[in-house]
């Protein structure tokens, strides 16, 4: 046991690769759940810049509790309009008042949401399509901790919660998440019929692997029901080259399984969302950390997203154990799957954690105590700095969803 309280054990489990059964998800950038994760950390990161701009350090706020209430859309062949605009409200508390000085705090989350959205939903017309909203209460000026230009001080935690990691990723984890990516990617640069709202189920059973694609197609771009068709087909086509990619197993891909040509009823909308049409969204309900869901896993039920960087421990230990997983699997052989627990205690420093639990699966004639000295030294290192998470983060370096 090491100074840093860091603990490496045999996994209670079989790797994830080599289970019977295997379930994978992860929700595109464009759906409504990833809307709020998107806005919530496109927010936090404005606010944390700008209070670093102005104060010279990050003060206290938080922005995970943003939602979005669905509105009413008519799709039609060739463009259709929003009949009731999408709703949705930032919601938490920021600094606004410092030693004498004011930030407008409200004005900034609604720049820096009008620019989330302008990026990455453009179909969506601000104002218009959807209706931004801000309610932040007033942070306490004695909650913030230094994280400052000249000097970065090691924070105490502001929670006793945990965060979660694991690595490698497994061929159907590659898969759905490297397919949702490269489709909102390379692939709508080049085919805008299809909408950011892409989520992407993945099931393994054995050794063969079903993806099946939820994929929003934009009215505008698609001029008949053939057209439709066309659009859906070359989606398919488009995972399945990406799947094979990741996979020597068979693999099958369904796009769209709820649509009914004879009935008309098809995945049709006039942004690129389903938020248009009744489908809610929430920080946190959506992707963890590492931009999946796996049930298979442990995970943290925290909202990664919209939390502050310096000290909120929902936020800093996913996106630690998470590149501790993948640090350690890139430098110690012998690993077949790795799981990093971090805990923590309110009120120690974050780079002491009341825990740093290390759960291996090593390869066939490799033992625990073979790869222990290795891993520990890892995980050491990366604890010990820490504040680099939060400094990627405040930069958008890190991806939080």
């Amino acid at each position: 046991m090491s100074e840093r309280n860091i603990r490496i054990e045999s996994i209670d489990r079989q790797a994830v690769e080599d289970q019977e059964v295997e379930i994978v998800e992860r929700k595109g950038i464009g759906h409504p759940d990833s809307i709020c994760d998107g806005i919530a950390e496109s927010v936090a990161g404005a606010l944390a810049r700008e209070y670093l701009d102005r104060i010279g350090e990050v003060l206290h706020f938080n922005t995970d509790e943003t939602q979005l209430v669905a509105g009413e859309a008519a799709p039609a062949f060739g463009g259709g309009e929003v009949v009731d605009p999408i709703y949705l409200l930032i919601v938490g508390r920021a600094t606004k008042h410092y030693e004498g000085r004011t930030i407008p705090a409200e004005t900034i989350a609604l720049r820096a949401a009008r620019e989330y959205l302008q990026e990455n939903v453009p179909q969506l017309t601000v104002g218009e399509d959807i209706v931004v909203d801000v309610k932040l209460g007033e942070g306490s000026g004695d909650l913030q901790e230094v994280f400052g230009e000249d000097e970065v001080s090691v924070p105490m935690a502001n929670d006793t919660s945990f965060g979660v990691g694991h690595a490698p990723l497994t061929e159907t984890e590659e898969i759905v998440l490297e397919a949702e990516r490269r489709l909102n990617g390379e692939y709508a640069a080049e085919n805008p019929a299809l909408g950011p709202d892409v989520k992407i189920m993945g099931k393994r059973e054995g050794e063969e692997i079903d993806v099946t694609v939820a994929a929003a197609m934009v009215d505008e771009y698609i001029p008949n029901l053939d057209g439709y068709i066309e659009a859906v087909e070359s989606v398919r086509e488009f995972v399945d080259g990406v799947a094979r990619e990741h996979t020597d197993r068979a693999v099958n891909v369904h796009v769209n399984t709820a649509d009914d040509y004879e009935e008309g009823s098809i995945y049709l909308t006039v942004t690129g969302t389903s938020a248009e049409q009744g489908d809610d969204g929430s920080v946190g309900r959506g992707n963890r950390a590492n931009g999946l869901i796996t049930p298979n896993r442990s995970m943290s039920m925290e909202a990664t997203s919209g939390k502050n960087p310096v000290n909120h421990i929902g936020k800093i230990y996913n996106l630690l154990s998470t590149e501790i997983a993948e640090e350690v699997v890139g430098e110690v052989d012998g690993i077949r799957d790795l799981r990093v627990r971090l805990l923590s205690q309110i009120g120690r420093p974050i780079d002491q954690p009341h825990v740093a639990d290390v759960h291996v699966v090593t390869d066939d004639g490799v033992a625990v105590s073979d790869v222990e000295a290795d891993v520990e030294a890892i995980v050491d290192r990366e604890l010990a700095d820490v504040t680099e998470i939060t400094r990627s983060v405040i930069e958008g370096e890190l991806s939080t969803f």
